[in-house]
């Protein structure tokens, strides 16, 4: 309907006052609180300058495809499906989520395996992993809510580089604040860790999509409508700060560095992109069409590595080898103890110290777990030699010495008791 157009009246049907905006009953010729006319004036139907342009812009943007977002949907949703298959569809994927061997095998950040083996591609590949399904609908949830705006508004091949790099920055931070030594006061927790854990999920890079909203609301808010002022650029802060919040509270399990990592990268991103206006076709620059066609190239080579090393065991983080280690050293000083204590028997019973001297040297040179272990076998080995000179000299059995052996035998058990 045009501007100044009249709008017929129905006598059979009640209208509104045009002067007041009181019901006019049907059949009634005039209003019963002003005495207007009912009916004989025109009605203009106008729309200020602002709404039409409203309108324009949100048409213009609305309009526009975002199949990056669902393919990143589709992709993260598939790779959790290939998680839960290799967990044998176990409930754990619900709650409270996959093993460490499953996450560390589809390629979550774990710092020791990047430092150490040098696999570069966990920081990538966790972008698209997710410890359990809250998690990842969360994580997906917040896409669909964000990505396709972002998309729109700048076209895939930004998107796509949106996403990686925040996504990657992201990781690299996170990967730079495992830091025991600083992870130590109450504030300092917020962002540095003190151990070494599973790090994934694909917050990071939805917040670089954040950041991304929050400048363009600021950047481009001279020429935005009144409504997308406030949805976007300062209309961002609040679920900046939210989470910020959220990940205070939660500073011992949520990597607030990935986020502030992400955002940051966001924003930078941001600064340096224009958006498509509306009525603007044209294609992205060949700078971004680069970075694109990088960006998946980098994605689909980290998941190449996944897969080429998919079935290789994963190697044990540094503080597992010292427990290892410390279990082998304890295994091969209790062998070395029975070894002993089997001479021991031998001389006492059957007057054979053959092999005392090489079963000695031997087991002298394995190292005690602790101080207690080594004084328990010098002492054994004080009661051997003084078997072995008693079977020399053909003395019958010494009751002493097996009183001393037995009471040896009972701190040893003890010891064993702990120290196992």
């Amino acid at each position: 309907m045009s501007e100044g157009e009249s709008i017929p009246t129905n006598p059979d049907r009640p209208t509104m006052c045009r002067s007041c905006g009181a019901i006019v009953g049907a059949g009634q010729s005039q209003c019963a609180v002003c005495g207007a006319p009912a009916g004989t004036q025109p009605l203009s139907i106008q729309q200020s300058p602002q709404d039409k342009e409203a309108i324009r812009f949100a048409r213009a943007v609305l309009n526009r495809p975002y199949k990056f977002t669902v393919v990143l949907l589709i992709a993260n949703i598939f790779v959790f499906l290939m998680m839960s298959e290799s967990s044998g569809m176990q409930s754990v994927a619900s709650w409270p989520g996959f093993s460490e061997p499953v996450l560390a095998t589809y390629g979550a950040k774990l710092n020791y395996l990047i430092a150490q083996y040098r696999q570069w591609w966990r920081f990538v590949t966790p972008m698209f992993i997710h410890i359990n399904f809250l998690h990842l609908f969360i994580n997906m949830f917040s896409l669909w809510m964000v990505g396709p705006y972002v998309e729109k508004l700048y076209g895939s091949a930004k998107f796509v580089v949106f996403w990686v790099f925040s996504g990657i920055v992201s990781i690299i931070a996170s990967y730079l604040t495992v830091r025991p030594d600083l992870a130590t006061g109450f504030l300092a927790r917020f962002l540095f860790k003190a151990v070494d854990t599973p790090s994934a999920g694909a917050s990071g890079a939805l917040f670089g999509l954040v950041g991304v909203l929050f400048v363009f609301g600021i950047k481009f808010r001279h020429e935005l409508p009144e409504g997308f002022k406030r949805a976007f650029g300062v209309g961002m802060l609040p679920i900046i700060v939210i989470n910020l919040i959220i990940g205070f509270i939660g500073r011992g399990f949520i990597d607030n560095a990935a986020h502030l990592g992400g955002l940051m990268t966001g924003v930078v991103l941001a600064m340096a992109a224009e958006y498509r206006r509306p009525g603007d076709r044209a294609s992205a620059s060949p700078a971004w069409r680069v970075l694109q066609a990088l960006s998946l190239v980098i994605v689909v080579a980290a998941f190449y590595k996944v897969v080429r090393n998919f079935n290789q065991p994963i190697p044990l983080a540094p503080q597992q080898q010292v427990i290892v280690t410390r279990q082998q050293t304890f295994f091969e000083f209790v062998q070395g103890m029975n070894l002993i204590q089997e001479q021991l028997a031998r001389v006492i019973h059957n007057k054979d110290a053959s092999q005392v001297e090489a079963v000695t040297q031997m087991v002298m040179k394995i190292p005690a777990p602790d101080a207690r272990g080594a004084e328990l076998r010098d002492h054994l080995m004080v009661i051997l030699s003084k078997a072995v000179e008693a079977s020399n000299k053909q003395e019958q059995k010494d009751q002493s010495l097996t009183d001393e052996f037995k009471t040896w035998h009972e701190e040893y058990l003890e010891w064993f008791k702990g120290a196992h």
